[in-house]
């Protein structure tokens, strides 16, 4: 695979998540419980990657092994948990700012496990991001009117938990193959959901039926592929870059709650979206930059 395709999976598996909080909030709206929708989407999820994973390649690991990626995979289903439970008290153009803040948070923990310190031009990419988000949240226009302090909370344990996840899809189990990696991550997510939230609707026939369309949708942008776009890429770009690139789902997010649910935007927070893209772009060049620099350097020292 060409190196550029692997920020461009990143970049995807970001914009992915960016469509879930439009349809948490769609499947809110028709009465179904964080619960329903948690569960739902990562049974979907996980049986569809499973399904995928049965007519590929395979790699033969260690029930210890096996039992270590698990755990990995938990924090995704608290990403879900977390970022869905903050939904139920902000609107979704201001909990998908709150969970934005894997941004540096992403950074702090790459500096604090592996000592890697963040050169200027991710400082400058990361300023970028945040500068936007702040704008995108359109607190300098319209106050804090539908500001929720609990709401804010569950979005930020969602953005730390976010931020270990693109962590660990870096970093763990980069021998096994990306679809085998996440599919056993998807267990992880589904087990700590079940665990949280005990599958009671399932013995509803009805309303497991009326939860399919959302359980499907959000399982496939949710559980599917941005785990296994992450598999594929974050393992090449890094979490630093990773988390930059993911931002991606913030203007997707925005832009789902201006076509589907007439959230209004104004003019300011369309320039925190601008400002944003100009951030994902400035680290995603800055990242090659250096790439480049360092690869004349090795060869010169060779």
């Amino acid at each position: 695979m060409k190196q550029s395709m692997y920020p461009l999976a990143v970049l995807i598996g970001g914009a992915c998540f960016g469509v879930l909080s439009t349809f948490v909030k769609l499947a809110y709206g028709e009465g179904f419980e964080l619960a329903e929708v948690s569960g739902s989407q990562f049974l979907a999820g996980t049986l569809l990657i499973w399904l995928i994973f049965l007519f590929t390649k395979k790699q033969k690991i260690s029930f210890k092994r096996f039992s270590f990626l698990v755990l990995c995979g938990v924090p995704t289903g608290l990403t879900g948990i977390f970022y869905y439970q903050s939904l139920q008290s902000l609107n979704a153009s201001l909990a998908i700012i709150f969970l934005f803040q894997f941004v540096w948070i992403g950074t702090a923990i790459e500096f604090i496990i592996d000592r890697k310190k963040p050169g200027m031009k991710k400082l400058r990419a990361i300023l970028l991001l945040l500068i936007g988000s702040f704008l995108a949240t359109g607190i300098l226009s319209q106050g804090f009117n539908d500001f929720s302090l609990v709401g804010a909370g569950w979005g930020m344990l969602a953005a730390l938990s976010f931020s270990i996840f693109a962590y660990i899809s870096s970093t763990v189990g980069k021998e096994v193959p990306p679809i085998q990696r996440s599919a056993v991550f998807a267990i992880g997510g589904l087990l700590i959901t079940f665990v949280i939230f005990p599958p009671v609707f399932l013995a509803d026939a009805a309303t497991v039926t009326a939860l399919l369309p959302y359980g499907l949708f959000l399982g496939l942008f949710g559980v599917t592929l941005p785990p296994l776009l992450f598999a594929i890429g974050m393992p090449h770009v890094g979490a630093g870059l990773g988390t930059i690139l993911t931002s991606s789902e913030l203007p997707v997010a925005l832009l789902m709650s201006v076509l589907v649910l007439q959230e209004e935007l104004v003019p300011l927070q369309w320039l925190g979206v601008c400002i944003i893209i100009l951030g994902i772009i400035y680290g995603n060049v800055a990242h090659k930059t250096k790439k480049d620099h360092d690869l004349i350097q090795s060869s010169k020292a060779s």
